[in-house]
């Protein structure tokens, strides 16, 4: 990895993630991802998602939550000029070994079917994709 250091996701870190995910294709954001929805996200899972950061700068995120039962990784995202540098494998590896530590089996992602490039990330690290899913939803709001 280059010479960004991992740290815990804080709120103050909100801004910047959001301006990061915002640049990136493939990132989509929803009312969940307003500020206080993700301050909320980040206190009811705390310590467990992360930020990559060069020179006072976030350069990557990833959200990570759980139910007790299974795990969720959101918002992977490395800015283009760190990338192919294994932050975003760190990051990963963060959120999986704190999840694996707490006792949880399995940890799922979502992404746009026509992300290429994610899906091929995740296949790199050896991630799985599932044919057998289907996924759907219903607004609350």
């Amino acid at each position: 990895m280059s010479s960004a250091t991992l740290r815990t996701f804080l709120s103050s870190d909100i801004t910047a993630a959001l301006a990061l995910w915002r640049d990136l294709p493939g990132i989509g954001l929803t009312a969940a991802d307003s500020p206080p929805a993700l301050t909320l996200f980040l206190q009811r899972n705390p310590g467990l998602s992360r930020v990559a950061v060069v020179d006072g700068v976030v350069v990557g995120t990833v959200l990570c939550g759980h139910d007790g039962r299974r795990a969720f990784l959101y918002h992977l995202a490395v800015a283009p000029a760190h990338r192919h540098r294994g932050i975003g494998q760190a990051l990963v590896r963060a959120c999986t070994a704190h999840l694996q530590r707490l006792g949880l089996e399995r940890t799922t992602i979502h992404l746009f079917a026509a992300n290429d490039e994610g899906k091929a990330f995740w296949r790199d690290a050896g991630w799985r994709e599932r044919s057998d899913l289907a996924v759907l939803q219903v607004d609350l709001i």
